[in-house]
């Protein structure tokens, strides 16, 4: 089914494969914000900002209608097929909108890809942590979902060079790279869950990819029982102490989702109105992502040391102040500091909140966490481009544009402050205080 890696290279791979994958997720959904001046002026369509910001919102719907099907799917799939079969998705979709003849069709195809975009990352998470080394699985999950942003600087960088001499078209073209490229080499190399494989009582192949990429072997007897389906794999989420918790990390991932998808897909418009050509314009989200790739990483050093809840706290308060920094209309070299600190606010603090999910829940029960969370989660993503899109539409000042994501950072802070201070949730039926005692605070 898979081919044999070293021993020396166990996880590595299937950590690289995801995030590529990543990346070219944050590439097909940064890439709109990119195109948004440039659809903005093509006469043909005449769309206009209100109309430009409901279109971002279609591949975000299309998220949390996949996102909702990726977890049921992986009981009929397993994780390695959906992965797979999410890429090939997305990627045919996205050269669909490259030929799309009218806004309306264009619209339709983003709305499709945004079905094959919702269950790359949820899996892209569940294989990263389940291959890292335990001690390394917030820097693991940190530095694959980085990708995201890469694929945010790829489109940015892109869009520079392509959008000014070729239109919009190309940039959608480029969408279909993964069907050609990764998928290949995720039929060859990626493994399938071992989770997976032991709920389906496939020991045998459980025992030999868990071999094979150094995952200790046997696992636990609780880890034999077979996969709840349906309600019951929702139902340990509803009893404590997941329910609370879970109700609160979906509120904090909620306004993270808002915040990125928000400022990402209006940044460039938004400097624009300012007074910036395109490229310069462009080169804002390139800073913004560079912010998050860097901050990724230094925010998961840190929650391995001093827990993710801290971290979060943190990052939200960074994206905060950038907001208001960015709002002061500061001198050119401070603005693209303040875009810098918003990339380590935004997706630097969504990073760490999607590797703490991903951790502090057990295995029992993360696949349907990650999926129900991220679930809930879309409707921030949803929201923050229209959100946007209305206030570019109503001809207030730019500072504005700022203070619309600004009350929803503070938000999140004083929501991450009802997280668990937990690294790991407490075995099913102990007192989530006493576990808390036993770990210590983070």
């Amino acid at each position: 089914m898979v081919a044999r890696v070293s021993p020396g290279n166990r996880g590595f791979l299937v950590g690289l494969i995801c995030f590529i994958a990543v990346v070219f997720d944050g590439y097909d959904l940064v890439v709109y914000g990119t195109t948004i001046p440039a659809l903005l002026e093509y006469e043909p369509w005449g769309l206009d900002a209100a109309e430009a910001g409901m279109i971002a919102s279609y591949a975000l719907i299309g998220m949390l209608l996949g996102t909702l099907i990726s977890g049921f799917a992986t009981d009929l799939l397993g994780r390695r097929k959906l992965f797979l079969t999410a890429i090939c998705w997305f990627s045919l979709c996205m050269l669909a909108c490259a030929l799309a003849p009218s806004s309306l069709l264009f619209g339709l195809f983003r709305f499709l890809a945004g079905i094959g975009l919702g269950g790359v990352l949820p899996t892209a998470i569940a294989l990263t942590v389940e291959f890292a080394p335990p001690h390394r699985r917030n820097f693991a999950s940190a530095i694959m979902s980085s990708g995201f942003s890469v694929g945010a600087i790829l489109a940015s960088v892109l869009g520079i060079v392509v959008i000014e001499e070729y239109g919009f078209r190309p940039m959608f073209a480029i969408g279909v790279l993964p069907l050609v490229l990764l998928a290949p080499v995720a039929w060859r190399w990626l493994p399938e869950s071992v989770d997976y494989l032991v709920s389906k009582g496939r020991l045998g192949d459980a025992e030999a990819v868990a071999r094979r990429y150094g995952i200790p072997w046997p696992p636990p007897e609780g880890a034999r029982a077979p996969r709840l389906r349906g309600r019951a794999a929702l139902r340990p989420l509803f009893r404590p102490p997941f329910l609370g918790v879970a109700a609160v990390f979906a509120v904090a991932t909620l306004i993270s989702q808002l915040f990125i998808y928000g400022l990402s897909t209006w940044l460039p418009q938004i400097m624009r109105t300012a007074g910036y050509p395109l490229g310069s314009a462009l080169s804002f989200l390139v800073a913004m992502s560079a912010g998050a790739i860097g901050g990724a990483a230094v925010m998961s050093w840190l929650a391995d040391r001093i827990g993710p809840r801290r971290v979060a706290l943190g990052g939200f308060l960074i994206g905060a102040g950038s907001l208001l920094l960015l709002s002061a209309h500061p001198p050119t070299a401070v603005l693209y500091v303040a875009v810098v600190l918003a990339g380590v606010g935004g997706n630097g603090t969504a990073v760490i909140l999607n590797g703490f999910i991903a951790t502090w829940f057990p295995a029992v029960v993360r696949a349907s966490a990650l999926g129900s969370i991220m679930t809930v989660a879309r409707f921030g993503g949803i929201l923050g481009p229209m959100l946007g899109g209305w206030i570019m539409a109503a001809g207030v000042p730019v500072n504005w544009n700022f203070y619309v994501f600004l009350l929803p950072a503070l938000a999140g802070a004083l929501v991450v402050v009802l997280l668990p201070r937990t690294r790991t949730a407490p075995p099913p039926g102990e007192p989530l205080r006493q576990h808390t005692e036993e770990v210590g605070h983070a």
